[in-house]
């Protein structure tokens, strides 16, 4: 388990001070920057289950809250309310964790107003029935700033979080990461794979690259297939044949060249 993130323990120490506080958090940065797993941190810490929700377009009410089904009881069909992540957190006590929150159409969202206010309520449009939050009940939200597909936060929304700014993982924090999370074992070569992140880094802020082929999750990829296979091959199969466009995939070939 990460203990920290970013290169600044601080990090960990104010989220967890803030969901204490039962403030909601909001982790912003890029695609690679650690946020979901900062968050597993979080629940690992305050040992709280967590309940995910990933956004995109197609998140409705039933996605958020949960939705009726028949099912058969002593013999009788009946109809009854499956709990969605929402309500199920709020009913347990657990951290309801909203990932690429931008990604949801504004409108679906305002049905959480209640939920992240000093309310902690939500009336279920679906039974009429008003939840409480139990009193362990916290929320983390993650956001991709300037991301395809994402769209403004709502002001209103926006003001109920504070908001955690992260950077990309890198140096000895990254190097724990990989010796504690792939397979890879040889210091050399993860001095050499953190060193090729870090151009990775360098070149989707300077927009030569998509911040998905420098994201923590291809990286980890990529240490395990150089266990199995050539580095040269590795980098292919978990970082340059995700990308579509030739320039891009270029710029990882020499990338690669430099550093290996």
């Amino acid at each position: 388990m990460i203990k920290y993130q970013n290169n600044d323990k601080s990090v960990l120490n104010d989220a967890l001070g803030m969901l204490n506080l039962k403030k909601n958090v909001l982790l912003k940065g890029p695609t690679g920057s650690g946020k979901t797993k900062l968050a597993e941190t979080l629940s690992h810490e305050l040992n709280l289950k967590m309940n995910s929700i990933n956004c995109s377009v197609d998140l409705d009410a039933e996605s958020l809250l949960g939705y009726k089904t028949i099912e058969n009881i002593n013999g009788e069909s009946q109809i009854i309310f499956v709990d969605g992540p929402v309500i199920e957190a709020m009913r347990k006590g657990n951290i309801l964790y909203i990932d690429e929150i931008n990604m949801a159409k504004p409108e679906t969202l305002p049905i959480l107003n209640g939920v992240l206010d000093y309310r902690r309520t939500v009336t279920n449009p679906f039974t009429g029935e008003v939840i409480k939050a139990h009193d362990n009940f916290k929320v983390i939200a993650a956001i991709n700033v300037g991301y395809v597909g994402t769209l403004p936060m709502n002001e209103a929304l926006k003001n109920r979080f504070v908001v955690i700014d992260m950077e990309y993982i890198s140096g000895e924090i990254l190097k724990t990461v990989i010796k504690e999370q792939t397979l890879i074992s040889d210091d050399q070569l993860i001095n050499q794979i953190i060193k090729f992140n870090r151009d990775l880094i360098t070149m989707a802020s300077q927009g030569q690259i998509s911040e998905e082929a420098s994201s923590i999750r291809a990286l980890l990829d990529f240490c395990d297939l150089t266990t199995i296979m050539p580095v040269e091959r590795a980098a292919k199969r978990a970082i340059i044949d995700k990308l579509d466009d030739e320039r891009e995939q270029n710029a990882i070939i020499n990338a690669m060249e430099l550093n290996f």
